[in-house]
């Protein structure tokens, strides 16, 4: 059983897709929102996993990680925010380089080089390989490097859920690290950065690909092992995957070997409240949002410009998987999913359990907290069912490199 440590869980769907494969176990869970007093995501985490590992309400940054030492965790999982990750040298010029107060990967980064697990696996919003927009892909380069230099080795891959089999068109970046000493890392020396990312990686048996070849030339380059010069100098094009070891990365435009998805009609409740129905005065005003637009703005220097924007379908097609969901679902914007109800053929939007379920989490997971923090708990999670396909690809390495433990020639003692 491997000992998972969850930040920034959230309501839990690391653990809930980990924990689904029967080999993981959470033995500890972080989940604080800064400042708010109501904490409705940790009281639900904590509700559901009751008496299960312990639930930590805290700042990650005022937790000290040598209390964490003796859970001896297998690996490190968190969804976190897309941040500025730039650096600088300490004012005293004694402590090195350090990164922005308050971003949180530098926290990921204190608990890792404590902590020494495994694995790392981590998920974010696909941007995050191209920001900031003036020094493409610097905020990536720093974490790769960063990664690079305590002893672990990466993987990412941008994965659209709906592509996989899954019911939401959620595209996001999952990042997997591996500590060196593995001998999964050793045993793959052999094989070409493309066969890697294509073949014999992490994510490639995981979530097939084709053979197809993208129009974005496969790149391969040296990381600086200076964060600063990265961070004040270094761009980079990273493509939607690759690999980093040894401070060398390759990275490569990938064509997902697609499943059929699971549509709206397939997660439709039944017999709905009367409440998620909308009014005649809503949906015009939905119909307008999600309508073609051409208008002429005028920007804070008096220039004029055109804004523009295209149709969306309204109402959703019930024979695709739903769209992103963001934590404004269900309120009137552009990007609330909007259905005509298949009993009664009158226009609703989506209800919380239908967003669960286009999480893959169970019924009412968030059951207890208001309806608009249910709507925005999921607009903030992740589909389960992708973290259970990679812990499950988590436990065959574990797999393989328990059989080549076992296959190593044990060195005889006369003694």
């Amino acid at each position: 059983m491997l000992k998972v440590i969850e930040l920034f869980a959230g309501v839990g769907g690391f653990r809930l897709g980990l924990e689904a494969t029967k080999g993981f176990e959470t033995v500890w869970g972080n989940q604080w929102e800064p400042s708010k007093k109501a904490q409705d995501a940790f009281d639900c985490y904590a509700r559901n996993f009751e008496g299960k590992g312990i639930h930590s309400n805290q700042d990650i940054a005022t937790v000290n990680v040598s209390q964490l030492v003796d859970l001896d965790p297998d690996i490190i999982v968190g969804g976190f925010p897309c941040q500025d990750y730039s650096v600088a040298r300490s004012l005293s010029g004694e402590k090195g380089i350090q990164g922005k107060k308050g971003v949180l990967f530098w926290e990921i980064m204190r608990l890792a080089t404590k902590l020494r697990p495994k694995y790392l696996l981590l998920e974010n919003v696909d941007r995050l390989l191209k920001s900031p927009s003036k020094q493409r892909g610097r905020d990536f380069s720093v974490m790769l490097a960063s990664l690079n230099e305590i002893g672990y080795s990466v993987e990412w891959r941008v994965i659209n859920a709906a592509e996989y089999g899954f019911a939401q068109r959620r595209r996001r970046v999952f990042i997997f690290a591996i500590r060196n000493d593995s001998p999964f890392v050793d045993a793959r020396k052999k094989y070409a950065n493309n066969e890697m990312v294509r073949k014999e990686g992490f994510f490639a048996k995981a979530f097939p690909v084709t053979d197809d070849t993208s129009k974005h030339k496969p790149s391969e380059f040296e990381l600086s092992s200076d964060l600063l010069f990265i961070s004040n100098h270094f761009s980079a094009k990273y493509l939607n995957a690759g690999i980093m070891r040894d401070g060398v990365v390759y990275t490569e435009e990938l064509t997902p070997l697609e499943e059929p998805p699971i549509t709206l009609q397939q997660i439709i409740e039944s017999n709905v409240d009367e409440k998620y129905y909308l009014s005649e005065d809503a949906i015009e005003k939905f119909r307008y949002l999600k309508g073609p637009k051409r208008i002429e703005r005028t920007s804070a220097t008096g220039h004029k410009y055109i804004f523009s924007e295209g149709g969306m379908a309204f109402p959703e097609p019930l024979d695709k998987p739903g769209r992103t969901m963001l934590t404004s679902e269900a309120t009137t914007n552009r990007s609330s999913h909007v259905i005509e109800d298949p009993e009664t053929k009158r226009i609703r939007v989506l209800t919380p359990v239908e967003c669960e379920r286009l999480n893959g989490f169970p019924d009412n997971w968030t059951a207890g907290m208001s309806e608009r923090m249910r709507y925005f708990c999921m607009g903030n999670a992740l589909v389960v069912g992708l973290i259970e396909r990679m812990g499950m690809r988590i436990l065959e390495i574990e797999e393989e490199v328990s059989k080549a433990v076992q296959e190593e020639p044990q060195q005889l003692s006369l003694f």
